[in-house]
């Protein structure tokens, strides 16, 4: 199925650090969606594995005949993961996208699920799109552990407790954004460095008048390299819904 966007621009944006073994398979499966306008945004926080040399690379693979698929930008210092999309969604809207996509490099999220996510925004206006794990007809993968399974489900029903959001998936990493939902969060005000990133974002579109559709997705064990979750981010993570609950009576 294709959906007349009109022209309009598509951007995947995907931070990595220490992906090499995971980025060459994204990328190749990204742009080879065959979806019109899609292009690809690598955020590399200068992996020591050289995950940066291999985006160059496979941006001049991709970047051909006139056609601009593929950049790479690169950041000097790694601050966590919420700045690196700040930094990428930024970019992305200053180049025009219509759309924007957010998606890991580890292989976790369904790249297939893209058109769906980008016919769901198109047919019902809706300024976000959440590849959601927590409604029908979604699913994690059978590798993760009780533990993680139950501390997932405890952290988004405790996201959504103090938020009073009925985003079931409010943690949700895999997303698709309309430009203006972006523009009206105005994305340098946000304070999230880590995963706390998704919550606030979220949260705040909402607030800002925006609707958010869920659409089921199956989420996948990464197969090469590791969690970038450590305990400064699962802390930031408890505090941040507490943060913006708390702003939000002030205000």
């Amino acid at each position: 199925m294709t959906y007349d966007l009109g022209g309009a621009r598509v951007t995947v944006v995907m931070p990595t650090y220490n992906e090499a073994a995971n980025l060459p398979r994204m990328a190749e499966a990204v742009l080879s969606l065959g979806l019109p306008g899609l292009h690809l945004k690598i955020v590399d926080d200068s992996s020591p594995d050289g995950t940066g040399r291999i985006a160059e690379e496979l941006a001049d693979k991709y970047n051909w005949d006139g056609q601009y698929r593929m950049s790479v930008l690169h950041r000097t210092e790694k601050d966590g993961l919420g700045r690196a999309y700040v930094a990428g969604m930024s970019a992305a809207l200053d180049e025009g996208a219509a759309y924007v996509v957010q998606m890991d490099a580890d292989g976790s999220h369904p790249v297939e699920a893209v058109p769906r996510m980008l016919g769901t925004a198109v047919a019902s206006g809706v300024g976000l799109v959440v590849g959601s794990r927590y409604v029908e007809g979604g699913s994690l993968d059978e590798e993760w552990g009780r533990h993680r399974v139950l501390l997932s489900r405890f952290a988004n029903r405790y996201a959504r407790t103090v938020l009073g959001t009925k985003i079931r998936d409010i943690t949700a990493g895999f997303n698709l954004w309309s430009a203006a939902a972006l523009r009206d969060v105005d994305l340098a005000t946000l304070d999230s460095a880590g995963y706390s990133f998704q919550v606030e974002l979220k949260f705040k579109a909402v607030r800002a008048g925006h609707s958010a559709v869920e659409i089921p997705i199956r989420f996948e064990e990464r197969t090469e390299g590791v969690s970038k979750m450590n305990l400064a981010t699962q802390i930031e993570s408890a505090v941040m819904p507490v943060r913006l609950r708390l702003r939000n009576r002030r205000g």
